[in-house]
């Protein structure tokens, strides 16, 4: 039986790397930033995840960019700072990004979380935080980058999708694969539907993934 019809016959996920069952950072926490512009689930399964010991890191600061964005309640529920960044308000993207560069300096961020972040990034984020700013993306890429990567998935009718967590570089949903998660396309499956199963996967790899950048930066480091 091939891994395709495993995944379909029980609607499980495969994910690759396997998440370790320890191995998460020992050593003092990791300092995150997050951007976010929606609801901010994954911000919420990071935050669980700290609570619980499972990742080994502090929430630093929330970026959020669009007013009234629900991630802001999900922060005000975990005590975490939260500041509006509002990119209708500044001239150009490089502009933007200078004003979250130095946002995040000024919380003493580490790693830089793009979690459901709807923004383009320029170089003048990327060289402040190089290889240190991870992204999320619903989709197994290089497939399907960009905007409606569930909708892309469903109209090109493959039969397994995912999600992915990767370092970030300045071309869209590009950069080093940290993580990916798996999950099968069934019959009757719509945008909706698939997003939320998609979401579960994600919520799962992105503090594996987290955890795993880390890891390997610190064997970089001490190599």
């Amino acid at each position: 039986m091939t891994t395709e019809t495993q995944l379909l016959n029980s609607n499980s996920c495969l994910i690759s790397p396997a998440i370790p069952e320890s191995g998460f950072p020992k050593s003092s926490p990791l300092k995150l930033g997050i951007l976010a512009s929606g609801s901010g689930s994954n911000f919420e399964a990071i935050a669980e995840a700290i609570n619980n010991q499972k990742l080994n890191a502090q929430i630093q600061v929330m970026i959020y960019n669009n007013p009234g964005a629900k991630v802001i309640s999900r922060a005000e529920k975990w005590n975490v700072p939260s500041v509006l960044l509002n990119h209708r308000e500044y001239k150009n993207r490089e502009e933007f990004d200078s004003q979250i560069v130095k946002t995040l300096q000024e919380y003493d961020v580490e790693w830089v979380i793009m979690a459901g972040w709807m923004r383009i990034v320029t170089q003048v984020l990327i060289n402040a935080f190089p290889n240190q700013i991870i992204n999320i993306h619903p989709s197994l890429l290089p497939s399907f980058k960009g905007i409606k990567a569930v909708e892309q998935a469903l109209k090109a009718g493959v039969k397994i999708t995912g999600c992915t967590v990767h370092l970030v570089d300045v071309e869209v949903d590009n950069g080093p694969i940290l993580m990916q998660a798996a999950v099968p396309i069934l019959a009757d499956d719509t945008p909706e539907t698939l997003h939320e199963r998609i979401q579960v996967q994600e919520h799962k790899i992105m503090v594996g993934a987290i955890a795993l950048a880390a890891s390997k930066n610190q064997d970089l480091s001490s190599s």
